[in-house]
């Protein structure tokens, strides 16, 4: 299933991708994400992922923070979340305020399907264990070609709070 889906948000057009782009950060917007002065964690694009480049550059405008995980050990299945501007300064896991996550697959009901390493899982474990407070708030940003009808859940998943699309949002994120 992964192959099939990194191949299908590979095979997605330039143009749909920055139509794809604009789309999921006006649909953030609406959701009032993020907020003014917000600790943001999101990704550089890789293998076909969306490129959040629209919604950190709206972010930067308001004053948030934008911090991007960086991977220490990939065998110890380690990362370090790492400030672009003020020379590079970490922020643990707990501390950041909204998580944009990059995803080969997603069911509607917002579970994830990543490449497989469990590195998201692993740094955000925590949330799974909170009932009250639930940050940072972790968001899956992905195209419409990488949605399947159901995920199966693992014991160790984070789920995120919902993905959202050029085509909408999904999970938890969808009442809000």
């Amino acid at each position: 299933m992964r192959r099939r889906l990194r191949a299908a948000r590979r095979a997605v057009s330039a143009t749909a991708r920055t139509t794809a782009a604009v789309a999921i950060d006006r649909a953030l917007a609406r959701l009032g994400l993020p907020k003014p002065g917000t600790r943001l964690s999101a990704f550089h694009p890789f293998d076909g992922e969306i490129d959040p480049g629209v919604v950190l550059k709206r972010a930067r405008a308001i004053g948030c923070r934008v911090y991007f995980p960086v991977v220490t050990s990939l065998r110890a299945r380690r990362m370090r979340f790492v400030a672009q501007e003020d020379g590079g300064g970490t922020i643990a896991p707990r501390w950041l305020d909204l998580v944009l996550v990059p995803l080969v697959g997603f069911d509607p009901r917002g579970h994830r399907l990543g490449m497989g390493a469990g590195l998201y899982d692993r740094h955000f474990e925590f949330l799974r264990h909170r009932r009250a407070w639930q940050r940072p708030l972790l968001v899956g940003v992905a195209f419409e070609a990488q949605k399947v009808a159901r995920l199966d859940e693992s014991h160790h998943d984070v789920q995120l709070h919902g993905v959202v699309t050029e085509g909408g949002v999904y999970g938890r994120l969808a009442g809000r």
